[in-house]
């Protein structure tokens, strides 16, 4: 086997791409990771790092290029991640996608041949993205607004995030020099000082209102009057300001400490038909006009009659269960984040919707409750964190003896584990439809369809 060391050069051909996106290049069995390198390229790789099982290395430069690869894209978007599929034409992203969920349903499912449908891409491959969660660092003794490099906390500035809509860009710049006006210091995490960690800026695509979340260190805001007096005259459309306070050292963006500083703490946006309130901690997918599709297509498989009961679980603010439930008898929603159910509640009675239940819980424990009060579901809708599905939750769903499951996934790895367990429980998948949220990127999002063995 060859040896290697650190800044050693070698001709390579690239024969694959991982998950997240960097080019895959074997010398003598040895893999090396490349960024920024596609499938069928030929380049001179600088080796940056070696480890037991494999190695890193970077482009010196390429000696052929591959016809699927984008030219015009900021090297920044693929070293922090915002876009890390961007050099890459976006058929060929659709492909890759579609094969992730393949491999993992053959090697974690058991199902080497199983048809999964063609994607369904993105109306929008850029500029698509509602929400932003940007940290904010001192970089050279100047606070900056970015996205951290790739596997770091090195913050790289950013103003222009390519994903994100045009009007939260802008936002977040304004901001950035709002902060640098009143002097306000930025997070240092390696010793737990300074003030702001995060900007969260929210817009409704339909209605253009904006949220703006601060999450601070501490509670008391310096010169906070003027930077929301500014901030609100520049920007009329912000209809929001919250601070989030946040005094741990982990990685979580948000703390528990809720306070409204402008406005009220909420947004409305339009979602198939219906108006929606969307609080700060709540979920709401970050591409309105795919989620929108995805939520068609989840109503579809569910092949939905006017006498079913359906549980949404995991079902935030109300966005699928309300958008249909004219077509069925009752929906029952479960929701762990409180703020999220009381917006179901309250999107329920804005769109005049009467037969839906919202409660807060954790939804194994409050569907084995339906349960034994009598509630049986037809349907079961999931639409779970990227974790997956909890065991108990499984075995809940599985045994209340609903004819479908319809799953919502952002992660197909747990997904197709999750498929083992129903299986296991008397459920055959299906159906896969995979619909690209995430244009540019190597996230895949997919909907389900498990039907009840008897029943086939």
């Amino acid at each position: 086997m060859t040896n290697f060391n650190k800044n050693d050069i070698f001709e390579v051909e690239i024969i694959d791409l991982t998950h997240e996106g960097a080019g895959v290049a074997k010398i003598d069995g040895y893999a090396f990771f490349v960024e920024n390198a596609l499938p069928g390229e030929v380049i001179e790789m600088r080796v940056m790092k070696t480890g037991k099982k494999f190695g890193f290395g970077k482009v010196e430069s390429y000696l052929s290029t591959s016809e699927h690869r984008v030219t015009d894209i900021n090297v920044d978007y693929l070293r922090t991640g915002i876009a890390d599929f961007g050099h890459l034409a976006y058929p060929e992203q659709l492909k890759f996608k579609r094969k992730q969920i393949v491999d993992l349903l053959a090697k974690t499912a058991h199902k080497p041949d199983f048809p999964v449908l063609e994607p369904i891409a993105s109306p929008s491959l850029s500029k698509y993205r509602n929400k932003a969660s940007i940290p904010v660092r001192t970089v050279n003794g100047v606070l900056e607004t970015g996205f951290f490099r790739k596997h770091s906390h090195v913050l790289v500035p950013v103003e222009d995030f390519f994903i994100q809509e045009d009007e939260i860009d802008t936002i977040v710049v304004a901001i950035r020099d709002l902060l640098r006006k009143y002097g306000l210091k930025a997070y240092n995490e390696l010793e737990n000082t300074g003030f702001i960690r995060n900007i969260v800026v929210r817009r409704a695509h339909a209605t253009g209102e904006i949220m703006v979340t601060f999450v601070t260190r501490k509670l008391s805001f310096f010169k906070v009057d003027g930077l929301i007096n500014d901030l609100t005259t520049q920007f009329p459309a912000v209809k929001s300001i919250m601070q989030n306070v946040n005094a741990g050292t982990g990685n979580g963006i948000f703390g528990s400490d809720w306070h409204i500083l402008y406005g009220q703490d909420f947004i409305t946006d339009t979602m198939l038909g219906h108006q929606f309130e969307i609080s700060a901690p709540s979920f709401y997918q970050v591409n309105t006009a795919a989620a929108e599709l995805l939520y068609q297509k989840a109503i579809e498989l569910a092949d939905l009659q006017p006498s079913d009961i359906v549980i949404d679980a995991y079902s935030g603010i109300g966005t699928i269960g309300l958008s249909l439930a004219d077509k069925v008898a009752h929906v029952y929603g479960v929701e762990v984040v409180a703020a999220a159910t009381d917006n179901a509640i309250k999107n329920a009675k804005r769109n005049q919707i009467d037969n839906v239940t919202y409660v807060t819980g954790k939804a194994e424990k409050v569907m084995s409750d339906w349960a034994h009060d009598g509630i049986k579901p037809d349907v079961i809708l999931v639409d779970p964190p990227r974790k997956g599905l909890d065991e108990a939750f499984i075995q809940s769903a599985s045994h209340v003896g609903a004819r479908s499951i319809v799953y919502i996934s952002c992660n197909a790895a747990t997904f197709a584990r999750d498929v083992v367990r129903f299986e296991a429980e008397g459920y055959k998948l299906d159906s896969v439809q995979p619909v690209d949220l995430f244009p540019q990127t190597h996230h895949v999002e997919l909907v389900g369809l498990l039907t009840r063995n008897d029943l086939i």
